[in-house]
């Protein structure tokens, strides 16, 4: 992993760099705000620890800014003294993803740091194929099979699977299927949802005996093994 390292405080800099080099990451180091926004817009890296407060009138803020200001998505985990809520918020709202306060521990940092990746690679890979138990949906294919064996949906009983799947695990309201799967922002007092629900059951629950679709009494449905 390439790591930009932006941070005034000399101790504090060869602190980092040299346990991020040990865990065998390469680690690009500047020492003020002109530096290090020159190496963040010119050269790509996969994670960037930024400084919040830096001489030369060039502050992390003003880093951050401009490289959301050019596109630039790359995660920035920023470094503070400044524990105020207030700072904080500035951080997140100007463009961080992550905001560690002075002093920390290094195992808090590499784990924030690793964690900030691991959510870029996903957000950057979007999901092609949803699984629950023996259940798979191919998202691009549009094709459905349970144990293995190919089950036909209609394009509405699909959408209607997709958004369960998307939600395994959690109660999902009729409100949610309304506006998530029909586009609807009011009740349009049918039973259009039951019937669906219905219907998805008879094709991807009673032919293997073992139901993942359940009603939740007074909330919604929930898909789980």
């Amino acid at each position: 992993m390439r790591i930009l390292l932006v941070e005034d405080d000399q101790t504090v800099r060869t602190f980092i760099a040299k346990g991020l080099s040990e865990a065998g990451h390469l680690v690009e180091q500047a020492e003020n705000g002109k530096e290090g926004l020159a190496l963040a817009t010119n050269e790509k890296f996969d994670v960037v620890i930024l400084d919040r407060m830096l001489p030369g009138g060039v502050d992390g803020i003003h880093i951050l800014e401009t490289l959301r200001g050019q596109g630039n998505v790359t995660p920035v985990l920023l470094l503070s003294a400044l524990a105020d809520v207030d700072e904080k918020v500035a951080g997140l709202k100007a463009g961080g993803d992550d905001y560690v306060t002075k002093p920390f521990s290094f195992s808090e940092l590499q784990a924030r740091i690793e964690a900030l990746v691991r959510r870029n690679r996903n957000e950057a890979q979007p999901q092609t194929r949803l699984m629950v138990g023996d259940l798979e949906i191919d998202l691009l294919a549009r094709g459905v099979k349970r144990a293995g064996q190919k089950i036909d949906l209609q394009p509405r009983e699909f959408r209607l699977l997709e958004f369960l799947m998307r939600h395994a695990g959690q109660v999902v309201t009729r409100t949610m299927l309304l506006e998530g799967v029909w586009d609807y922002h009011f009740d349009p007092q049918t039973n259009v949802i039951d019937v669906h629900v219905s219907r998805l059951r008879q094709k991807i629950d009673k032919p293997f005996g073992r139901p993942l679709v359940h009603t939740i009494r007074n909330a919604g449905y929930m898909l789980q093994e």
